[in-house]
């Protein structure tokens, strides 16, 4: 597990969600935009940062989102339940 960075005491996360042509057509819209979402329903623009990048050579059952250089599979469907374990616990 990754250990997110610190810059002047504020958690900084680093998402990273693939938008290669497998992950597209697994969602990776629908990632990106609930992501986006979810960061700023939780007032999280200034501790999350999201970014995008072409195939991540995982290509799994979902689309491949990174936290700070992990790597996991997220669904439109999972979103949810990614966000919750993955970055709010970890601020």
């Amino acid at each position: 597990m990754s250990t997110p960075k610190r810059t002047k005491g504020v958690i900084i996360i680093k998402i990273t969600v693939c938008i290669g042509s497998s992950c597209h057509l697994k969602g990776s819209r629908q990632v990106v935009e609930g992501l986006q979402s979810l960061i700023a329903e939780n007032k999280l623009e200034d501790t999350v940062t999201l970014g995008a990048a072409f195939c991540m050579g995982r290509c799994q059952p979902g689309v491949s989102v990174s936290v700070d250089d992990e790597v996991f599979s997220v669904t439109p469907e999972t979103l949810g339940e990614f966000f919750a374990e993955q970055v709010k616990a970890k601020i």
